[in-house]
């Protein structure tokens, strides 16, 4: 069996190749799998990309092997001692189960392309995409049915899809709906759980007390208002905690909804039989792994095999895996946690010029410290003065006051770095090397030095310079 299927890897290489493809997403349930790995696998060949996915890719297979190996050496006795240890760990979590709570999953339907369609109902009933053609945001339902997806590069999916129209990423736009869905939830949740700007966690189980509703009237009611409110469509789902929630979501999407209802038979039943990619934690990778090592594909299969999951995973890895088998998930209450960075990143087109790169690099620089200038000015509560620029600074925010204090530690050596000049020259002297700048002639004239290299070393950035005063 092991030699067919590696002929059949030979024949057919694109079988082997998961780098882009999954039919977790809905409205690619249809889609010919085999197809779309072909043209992946084909348009990737070659590439950087291609490269590095198959070093991953021989990753996960080194790994499968060295944990088939693990399971193959595990004894009568010791699986007999897991299964003791995975009895005992099903039993505890069991004893979590609350089913007193009722939560609610709101998923905006393909939502930058929904958007993008509002702005201009040309688009409506065409294949269309948001992105370029290096990688795409996401693609609406009739792209979809190509195996269009997001996270997709754009030249793969014009390749699957020769009518597929492209749309520029426009974020100032998404954010202003998804603040007017966002005002909706409030209604429901004051406290509702935003995982991204097109989807968010209602613990409803008030409201429906009060006004002594279901989750399903609750769900129903709060998608006609978003449709109202936006001309957007969403999809729901209504379950005992935020980890069936999602799933339930996506089960009639689009704009569609399923409750699960608070009992326990119900859950059980729900679970049984659903494909472990269905769950929230589970990627590409660790399916792979359950099933290359074990042959776990449903969710039921988690409690039936926890005693390899317990011999062979961590303690926390292993409690994840049947608590899923077991259709727990989280219903609490996040407490609210402060912000502890801040970031900024860009996707670009791949290049080997070093001057683009450190150019690049600048603008970057340039959006994260705009970014820090904005949290500092919408700082809300008690306040505290900062003896540099003024700004009032929460007084119990230790980590806040920090990162303010950080900034203008990065604007002073900034402005060391820099010295004085355009801003465009500014940006881009902090952070190239010398051997950018300047003239070509100049650098053909003398040979770097070895203190001269291509990087900076990180203490540089705050050598003091000469005859600077403490």
């Amino acid at each position: 069996m092991e030699d067919s299927g590696s002929a059949s890897d030979n024949q057919r290489p694109w079988q082997s190749y998961h780098t882009v493809y999954t039919n977790a997403k809905a409205g690619m349930e249809g889609v010919d799998k085999e197809k779309v790995q072909r043209v992946v696998y084909e348009m990737s060949k070659g590439s950087k990309y291609f490269e590095n996915e198959e070093r991953k890719e021989a990753f996960i297979r080194q790994k499968i092997e060295h944990m088939r190996a693990r399971a193959a050496k595990l004894s009568a006795a010791d699986l007999s001692h897991y299964q003791k240890v995975a009895d005992k760990r099903i039993l505890e979590l069991e004893a979590t189960r609350e089913l007193s709570r009722i939560w609610l999953h709101v998923d905006m339907d393909a939502f930058y392309a929904a958007v993008e369609t509002l702005s201009n109902p040309s688009l409506k009933g065409k294949p269309m995409a948001v992105g370029s053609m290096s990688m795409l945001s996401t693609a609406n339902y009739e792209a979809r049915k190509f195996g269009v997806r997001a996270a997709m590069p754009g030249f793969i999916a014009r390749k699957l899809c020769p009518d597929l129209i492209f749309v520029p990423t426009d974020f100032k736009k998404y954010t202003y709906y998804s603040g007017l869905t966002r005002e909706v939830f409030r209604n429901y949740d004051p406290n509702f759980m935003a995982a991204s700007l097109d989807e968010a966690y209602l613990d409803i189980t008030k409201v429906c007390k009060e006004r002594g509703v279901t989750g399903g009237e609750i769900a129903e009611e709060l998608r006609s208002r978003v449709h109202e409110e936006t001309g957007l469509t969403c999809s729901a789902g209504v379950a005992p905690n935020r980890l069936l929630a999602k799933v339930c979501s996506d089960i009639n999407k689009p704009n569609g909804q399923f409750v699960l209802p608070n009992d326990r038979m119900a859950v059980m039943t729900f679970i049984a039989s659903l494909p472990i990619r269905k769950i929230g934690g589970i990627g590409k990778v660790t399916e792979n792994i359950l099933k290359g090592v074990l042959g776990i594909s449903t969710c039921e299969e988690m409690l039936q095999k926890g005693s390899f999951l317990c011999a062979l995973f961590s303690r926390s890895s292993a409690d994840f895996f049947l608590s899923v088998g077991l259709g727990l998930g989280g219903t609490d209450t996040p407490v609210a946690r402060f912000r502890k960075s801040i970031s900024s990143e860009r996707t670009f087109s791949a290049t080997e010029d070093a001057a683009s790169l450190y150019q690049k690099l600048a603008d970057i620089a340039e959006m994260l410290s705009t970014d820090m200038q904005k949290k500092i000015l919408l700082s809300r509560g008690s306040r505290r003065m900062c003896s540099l620029c003024g700004a009032e600074l929460p007084s119990s925010f230790v980590e806040e006051r920090q990162e303010h204090s950080d900034f203008h530690l990065a604007e002073r050596l900034q402005k060391e770095e820099s010295g004085t000049g355009s801003s465009a020259s500014i940006s881009r002297q902090r952070v190239m090397p010398k051997e950018y700048i300047g003239s070509q002639n100049r650098r053909k004239k003398h040979k770097s030095s070895p203190a001269e290299g291509k990087h900076l070393p990180i203490d540089s950035f705050f050598a003091k310079k000469s005859g600077q005063k403490s």
